[in-house]
């Protein structure tokens, strides 16, 4: 197929091999996987995961619940906070499948409570150090009234604590996200402690790719659910996650202008493609993607001497040195690694493979089709 627009290409193998890596850690940790499908939000790349006999994922809104539902999944965690105006198809949802909510206060509580037709799992998230959401660890007061309500309604089941350590991604140490990813379990086990008489069966789940991805002792929880392993990207190469030859994904796109004086080259590729996120340089620069070459079956690491430095809307600026800016003419397509794979691929809105086939991606469904079947 010859391409003539940005195109998100994805390896398979590699994306395979990234699944391969995570299943085996946790299993040899004795945890249950349940990976989060909001980096791919797609059917086909979900289906892979089912090789590996897993059978619950995570997911981050209602809207990736249906989808995912519609494609045969039964046990489904919406690990976002529960927005109750969606409660119609909370309901829908929960008619069908095992479904999860996660909750951070009383009155989402109160409200499910009410309206509710059928019983979910209900997950409290926990804030450890993140602090984007969530009832801090020593907040008993707050999950003591939380708890309570939880127990007084027929439609809750109480699952357990859940935690999301965002925090790891500003790290590329490997002793911070070990020490995060310590206090995080340390806090969720005292929890269990002081509420297992209450709920026995309550469950831990904590999910950020770089600690699941660089620590090998993932033990003390139930449940692990890391999302953005099955791509990778720029940033958590940084990070130290994963290597270059790691990431699946690569958005090729084509030359359209070249300026020599400035030793710049113009792609058809902008922040629609790419999002604005950015790695800053040691000289507080910005690099928006780094380039490679492709290959018979793929792509190669990044280039030296050519980066994506500058992005609007469908423009991207490439700099590059005197041997990389002759490399290229106008009508090629050229190779970029992304630097945040699950924006990337919302914005492209599908995905075609390494080996010619074309992949779906729920931005690219329409909200018709995702009715219940």
């Amino acid at each position: 197929m010859r391409l003539t627009t940005p195109t998100l290409l994805l390896d398979k193998k590699k994306c395979l091999g990234n699944i391969e890596r995570m299943v085996k850690k946790a299993r040899e940790n004795g945890i249950r996987l349940r990976p989060h499908f909001k980096t791919h939000q797609s059917a086909q790349v979900g289906a892979w995961f089912r090789d590996y006999n897993i059978d619950a994922i995570t997911v981050s809104s209602v809207r990736m619940a249906r989808y995912f539902a519609n494609h045969g999944w039964k046990d489904i965690l919406i690990a976002f906070p529960a927005n109750v105006l969606e409660i119609d198809s909370i309901n829908e949802l929960a008619s069908r499948i095992k479904l999860h909510l996660l909750v951070v206060n009383v009155e989402t509580v109160e409200i499910l409570a009410k309206n509710l037709r059928h019983p979910v799992q209900l997950w409290i998230k926990i804030d450890t150090g993140y602090r984007r959401t969530g009832v801090l660890a020593n907040n008993h007061k707050d999950l003591n009234k939380l708890l309570q309500k939880v127990q007084e309604s027929d439609k809750f089941q109480f699952a357990g604590f859940l935690v999301h350590d965002g925090h790891t991604y500003k790290q590329t140490d490997t002793y911070a996200i070990q020490t995060i990813h310590n206090t995080s379990v340390y806090l969720l086990q005292l929890l269990r402690e002081r509420y297992s008489g209450q709920f026995p069966n309550l469950q831990l789940s904590i999910g950020d790719t770089p600690s699941c991805s660089i620590l090998h002792d993932l033990s003390g929880i139930d449940e692990i659910r890391p999302g953005n392993f099955v791509f990778y990207d720029l940033t958590q190469q940084r990070i130290g996650s994963c290597t270059f030859d790691d990431i699946a994904v690569c958005v090729t796109c084509p030359v359209v202008a070249k300026h020599p004086r400035r030793r710049e080259i113009i792609i058809y590729g902008g922040a629609v493609h790419f999002s604005k996120d950015a790695l800053p340089q040691g000289d507080s620069s910005l690099v928006y993607g780094r380039v490679v070459e492709f290959t018979n079956d793929g792509w190669t690491s990044p280039v030296p001497g050519i980066e994506l430095v500058s992005l609007s809307q469908e423009h991207g600026i490439l700099k590059a040195s005197p041997e990389q800016f002759a490399k290229y003419n106008i009508g090629d397509m050229i190779g970029i690694l992304p630097v945040h794979s699950c924006l990337t691929a919302d914005l492209m809105k599908g995905y075609m493979s390494t080996d010619g086939e074309m992949l779906e991606h729920l931005s690219g469904v329409p909200q018709r089709e995702l009715v219940s079947l």
